[in-house]
């Protein structure tokens, strides 16, 4: 029998008492988990190589540790939620500290979310397959969270939002449209066909383009393979939903500077993105490796410094424990489908995107992450505003 199989069968006879171990185990007690326990939130080792990989590098190693099958856990999302509600971060030790303190300094002093790698999450996540978002999602096919006030549904709660999102904006028929980060184009086929309005929706996907004017067609809308920044014209709305989470907060000033150029006096600008509830330095970096390169999650600090002198917030809406909901939706629509879905994707990124989904409702679930729906407007606007629900 090799080595790895000893170690994987005797990976429960380990010694808390000794090393890394005792100190991992201290660190998830703070939070109610045991390794090896039998509570369903609970880490089952299967392999001891687990705390090689996180004592040196913390996130990264519990990611790449649960990918490789290191160990196991029956409710991951209910693990994630008990993580992120201790903020285990904190208590860090050992070589991942360096190498957080590193991270911190990476993001302070260059701009991951440049022009030059605008490009790079598209390529990396939102071009995987669109077999597999078409299986996951609702048939908007809206990769963000959804609205659950009086939704049953991950379809319903989808589409509420949708209508949530034109009665913010009061569309009126005939006015233009600007969907900053489209997607698959559910927001703009949605707006075009229910309020008469012409859309111009840009992606950093090609994946996403294609299929976007698939299912736009014959539709006023226009869907433009582009960065931002490299926008012109001018509309009555504009609109962005679950794209500002990779603009990055150096360039947030660019950002917003952008779409008051863009957006007309008397015009409404709605921003749909996901939050922190405090100002982080530095990025998840298994998330950044395997899912989101580049991506940064704004505090509502970092979002109201910058619009300072630039928009009037004429609303902010939390609904960030839908996200839970969503995500937990999703996770049903991605096993449900995965007997189809493994003819194309391997057993690693099953346990990959596994992790992914489940960590994400942990983490709303938990208060930490936020959703936020802003409304926003040019000082100058001659109208008042009433937002909606």
């Amino acid at each position: 029998m090799s080595n790895a199989s000893n170690s994987r069968e005797n990976a429960t006879d380990f010694d808390l008492s000794a090393g890394a171990p005792k100190i991992i185990n201290q660190l998830f007690e703070h939070a109610g988990i045991r390794l090896n326990g039998d509570q369903p939130w609970d880490m089952k080792i299967h392999d001891q190589a687990f705390f090689r990989k996180m004592f040196a590098t913390w996130e990264l190693g519990i990611g790449e540790s649960y990918m490789d099958g290191d160990w196991d856990c029956e409710r991951l999302d209910e693990f994630f939620f008990r993580v992120t509600s201790h903020d285990l971060e904190q208590t860090v030790v050992g070589p991942a500290k360096i190498k957080f303190a590193l991270e911190i300094l990476r993001q302070k002093f260059f701009n991951l979310q440049s022009r030059g790698r605008a490009f790079q999450v598209g390529e990396q996540h939102y071009d995987i397959g669109n077999d597999l978002f078409a299986s996951m999602l609702d048939s908007s096919m809206m990769y963000s969270c959804g609205y659950w006030s009086r939704a049953h549904n991950l379809e319903e709660a989808q589409q509420h939002k949708l209508d949530l999102i034109c009665r913010k904006l009061e569309l009126k028929p005939g006015e233009r449209l600007l969907d900053i980060g489209c997607g698959w184009g559910g927001l703009a086929r949605y707006a075009a066909q229910h309020h008469q309005v012409e859309v111009v929706g840009i992606t950093i996907s090609k994946e996403q383009q294609k299929l976007a004017q698939e299912r736009c067609a014959g539709l006023p809308v226009k869907i433009e393979l582009t960065d931002y920044r490299q926008l012109a014209g001018q509309f009555d709305k504009v609109v962005s939903v679950g794209m500002f989470e990779h603009v990055g907060a150096k360039n947030y000033p660019a950002y917003f500077d952008v779409v008051g150029k863009l957006l007309a006096p008397d015009g409404l600008f709605l921003l749909h993105t996901i939050g922190n509830y405090v100002t982080e330095m530095k990025r998840d970096v298994w998330l950044d490796k395997y899912i989101f390169p580049n991506g940064h999650l704004p505090s509502a600090k970092e979002i109201a410094n910058v619009l300072e002198g630039r928009f009037l917030i004429e609303d902010w809406h939390n609904f960030g424990r839908d996200y839970d909901l969503t995500l937990m939706a999703w996770w049903e629509n991605f096993e449900r489908a995965w007997p189809v879905l493994k003819d194309n994707y391997d057993e690693r990124f099953y346990r990959m995107w596994k992790y992914f989904i489940l960590s994400s409702a942990g983490f709303f679930r938990s208060g930490q992450g936020q959703l936020w729906q802003l409304v926003l407007s040019k000082r100058g606007r001659s109208s008042g505003y009433r937002s909606v629900r």
